[in-house]
């Protein structure tokens, strides 16, 4: 059977190509390889689907430093906004939660799937669940999927939205990028990004801090010469293996593209960082002081978590029971000191498929920015994680892949 676009893959971009394509008259095929669609957006968000965010352009742009600048044509034809809307206008209300970040109000991942599959339906879209794509032939006039179920279906557009390889058990294991080769694409290296961190620091493999949440602290990736790349301020966690959390998720592609030319890269931690190091010391000074003959643990109780405060003390080697009127300046200045800059080494990362978020991908040197096409090859189309994109977690993956795939269906359509 021939038809206007065949979307390959039903995940958050091709549910979207889909239903943006048949919006736009073309008749349409979405293959899924799976048995379920939209399998990576009804686990994201823990499971209550952070669909976009809700931060002007520029700013979502800016938490897409894996080429996000790349989405400028893309955000002026359709954008974060417009996915508000979009959804609205399909019945699903939403709310906006801390940092912009936009959520169903049913609090439910399964809602926003179910009104996706229902509009792909009420658009009378073709869907072929368990159907893994074997080969893709492109021709001059008519493209061929062929599927593992030996069936081999024409079209005169493809969009290739099959993901990258992070999180594999959505269904994203790579299958793109052969397709985007064929047609003379250039795979950028695939890396881990959003992923948690490893280190054999001897506190690390003694699991001295394992299970220690910070809260609010300042994460930094330090260059060879020290100075920090990236620097964000949120919670983390040390585990069994290293770190994760937020804060480390976030530093973590920076830390990973250092790594790939170095055995390790530091990490420093500024556990007060809306204080400046000398307010720390004089705030130190006057708690120790009030209370001289208190223990120093107990005098500095709360300044940072007990197990954290222990653990620094023995890096300056220093005993807990000292008493305040024992402490001298020097030593109140080192503590401050590791308070703000408490500095270790990372030397890895968990691989590509614990990671949320797949480096890497189809080059974007090699589409065309306002219609997602490929430069190399007519009528065929990239969008979401296939394509050297990657974002922070915060809706903006989501956000990416919904404005390519939605830029990528429209075109399919019309050309």
């Amino acid at each position: 059977m021939t038809y206007d676009v065949i979307v390959i893959g039903g995940g958050p971009s091709g549910l979207m190509a889909a239903i943006s394509a048949a919006e736009h008259g073309a008749r349409t095929l979405l293959l899924e390889k799976g048995k379920k669609l939209g399998k990576k957006l009804a686990i994201s968000g823990g499971g209550r689907c952070n669909v976009t965010n809700r931060l002007p352009a520029d700013e979502v742009i800016r938490h897409i430093p894996g080429n996000g600048k790349f989405l400028y044509s893309a955000f002026s034809i359709f954008d974060n906004y417009d996915i508000i809307t979009f959804f609205e206008n399909l019945g699903v209300a939403l709310k906006e939660e801390d940092h912009g970040r936009m959520f169903p109000v049913s609090n439910s991942a399964a809602s926003v799937v179910n009104t996706l599959v229902e509009q792909l339906h009420k658009l009378q879209v073709e869907i072929k669940l368990n159907n893994p794509v074997k080969a893709v032939d492109y021709g001059e006039a008519v493209h061929t999927v062929y599927t593992e179920e030996g069936e081999r279906h024409e079209t005169k557009s493809i969009v290739i939205a099959v993901g990258g390889k992070a999180v594999p058990h959505t269904g994203s294991t790579g299958d793109g990028y052969p397709w985007a080769k064929k047609a003379g694409h250039t795979i950028t290296k695939l890396y881990p990004t959003e992923v948690p961190l490893t280190s054999n620091e001897k506190f690390i493999k003694e699991r001295s801090l394992q299970g220690l949440a910070l809260r609010d602290v300042a994460v930094s990736v330090m260059n060879k010469k020290g100075k920090p790349i990236i620097t964000h301020q949120m919670d983390m966690l040390f585990t069994h293996f290293g770190v994760s959390g937020p804060a480390i998720l976030r530093c973590s592609q920076f830390a990973v593209k250092e790594l790939m030319k170095n055995p390790s890269v530091a990490l420093q931690i500024d556990a007060i960082p809306n204080q400046s190091q000398e307010e720390l010391i004089t705030q130190l000074s006057e708690m120790i002081h009030e209370n001289p003959k208190r223990a120093i643990k107990n005098s500095l109780k709360g300044i940072v978590p007990e197990r954290y405060l222990q653990f620094l003390f023995e890096q300056i080697e220093i005993n807990e029971e000292t008493r305040g009127s024992n402490i001298s300046k020097d030593t109140i200045r080192k503590l401050a000191e590791k308070i703000k800059q408490f500095t270790f080494q990372v030397h890895g990362s968990l691989p590509l498929e614990k990671a949320f978020v797949t480096g890497g991908g189809v080059s974007i040197k090699e589409i065309v920015p306002s219609t997602m096409q490929s430069k190399f090859m007519e009528r065929l189309f990239f969008c979401g994680e296939v394509l050297d994109i990657h974002g922070y977690t915060g809706g903006y993956n989501i956000t990416s892949a919904l404005v390519t795939g939605r830029i990528a269906g429209m075109n399919a359509a019309w050309s």
